[in-house]
């Protein structure tokens, strides 16, 4: 077995960068005064066992910082996300009762707190406008939450107000009888108007960051995704998919296997022209359509589920948003007068 580095091993805690005004001061001095309840003496013994990098690499207690320095602070224990730091942060309730909430997340923000966002999140929100959110067994800082969708993915998510919801609406995603609908602007058309991907997904064996499609199934986990073309627009699609499992980015990394990455996914290769001509004009026309949705083209647009108190099949719906609609559109008018 290959034996990891201690880096490899280490979690990063914080990361600050030097004002550009920053006069010049010792690192161990500079920390102190952004760093609470951490000791000079704790400070110098972590630059020296590696603990404390500057622009990535390892210095000596004395190093003096300097204006635009990164300084990076990774312990080899996990950040304690735990308590949750409340903060105003508008929340977009589509549906609320006593037992749980449904919010449409903006592109952008990031749902929990985690490596590199520990503020900023809809859980911070949550702990700001509500109080008391159960949390799920060894799932602690997470208060409320039952599923996520990524940070640059918009759309519907369930949140639980009572342990009952909580552990009613677990279940329904454990047993995969949750509706969920997204809808996706994708390369390509699918020769098939409906389909079914049937293929393990997992964490990639070449980088631990992106989740990989295994077509022997020898690997991962069984991931199903049901899609259904909604319009062709020659170069790209839109499609609708239905979720069976709920793995990492599966819509992300079936699509991509199939051969129709995401349109701007930078992670699985759709920022790129994958379909149609490089010449200048229409390169250009792709590069604004860039611009337009800085993010993958994918929104959670619907969610169903049995409610957990009136037993009854609830369902919620949503808009796509406006940098979706605005990059459809203008492929809509890009097909309609290219010939």
């Amino acid at each position: 077995m290959q034996e990891e580095s201690l880096e490899e091993d280490l979690y990063e805690h914080h990361r600050i960068v030097a004002d550009p005004g920053q006069e010049i001061l010792r690192l161990d001095k500079f920390l102190m005064d952004r760093l609470p309840n951490v000791t000079r003496n704790k400070l110098q013994a972590g630059i020296k066992d590696g603990f404390i990098k500057v622009n990535d690499k390892e210095i000596k207690p004395n190093y003096k910082v300097h204006p635009g320095d990164v300084i990076v602070v990774a312990l080899p224990e996990p950040p304690k996300d735990t308590d949750i730091v409340p903060e105003d942060i508008d929340i977009n309730i589509i549906f609320e009762d006593d037992d749980l909430l449904v919010v449409n997340k903006e592109p952008g923000m990031v749902v929990h707190p985690a490596y590199q966002n520990w503020s900023g999140t809809l859980v911070n929100a949550l702990a700001y406008h509500f109080k008391n959110l159960p949390t799920m067994p060894n799932n602690d800082g997470r208060p409320g939450l039952v599923h996520r969708i990524d940070k640059d993915t918009s759309g519907l998510l369930v949140i639980a107000k009572s342990e009952k919801a909580m552990t009613s609406l677990a279940k329904q995603f454990f047993d995969h009888s949750i509706e969920r609908t997204y809808y996706s602007l994708v390369w390509g058309e699918p020769v098939e108007d409906k389909g079914t991907i049937d293929v393990n997904l997992g964490r990639s064996l070449k980088d631990r960051r992106v989740t990989a499609a295994f077509p022997e199934n020898d690997h991962g986990r069984k991931a199903i995704t049901h899609y259904e073309v909604i319009k062709r627009l020659r170069y790209v699609s839109l499609i609708k998919c239905n979720l069976e499992t709920g793995r990492t980015h599966q819509i992300r990394a079936h699509m991509k296997h199939i051969g129709h990455p995401l349109f701007n996914d930078v992670t699985y290769g759709g920022d790129k022209i994958l379909k149609g001509t490089t010449f200048s004009k229409y390169k250009q026309f792709v590069e604004n359509c860039f611009k337009i949705i800085p993010r993958q083209a994918l929104h959670a647009k619907s969610l169903g589920f049995v409610h957990p108190t009136t037993n009854k099949f609830v369902q919620f719906d949503s808009e796509l948003p406006q940098d979706l609609q605005e990059v459809i559109a203008k492929w809509e008018h890009y097909v309609n007068h290219i010939d």
